[in-house]
């Protein structure tokens, strides 16, 4: 289950981490945003524990991450497939920055595991910051700057 003291925070980094923050968690989504969709496919991909499983994904269930839903092959017993929120989809930003500073800082002898790039012309992309009017803006030109709603220590 996520830490409430961390979802409680005003830091909304902390908060994120609250739900986000435990380990695997990152690789379910992963997985996840690969298409699959059922614990068994999570279980043997990432060869995980079934109860750290079943946390994992219970606090994504909470937090609007993933949504569970149930379903039953001929035969079997009905279980639950677990699928992506818009707000999970879009945590493929957050994934793409880690593999990116990954590649970067802590590459292997054999070069990336995944290439992203444009579906239309198959151009390479990478994760950066883009300004209102959709220009990326470079690192050293962007101000993390505290809002009101960020208490002075």
């Amino acid at each position: 289950m996520a830490t409430p003291k961390l979802v409680d925070s005003t830091c909304s980094i902390a908060r994120s981490l609250g739900v986000l923050g435990e380990r695997w968690t990152f690789l379910i989504l992963r997985e996840a945003l690969t298409g699959k969709t059922r614990f068994a496919q999570f279980r043997d991909a990432l060869r995980i524990a079934p109860d750290v499983l079943t946390a994992r994904l219970a606090t994504l269930v909470e937090y609007g991450v993933l949504t569970r839903e149930p379903y039953q092959e001929p035969g079997s017993r009905p279980r639950d497939a677990y699928h992506l929120t818009d707000a999970g989809r879009e945590l493929d930003i957050a994934l793409g920055a880690l593999q990116q500073w990954g590649d970067r800082y802590l590459p292997r002898p054999e070069g990336p595991t995944v290439e992203r790039r444009t579906r239309t012309d198959d151009r390479p992309v990478h994760v950066g910051y883009v300004d209102g009017s959709g220009r990326e803006v470079p690192l050293d030109d962007v101000a993390a700057n505290r809002t009101a709603a960020y208490p002075v220590d």
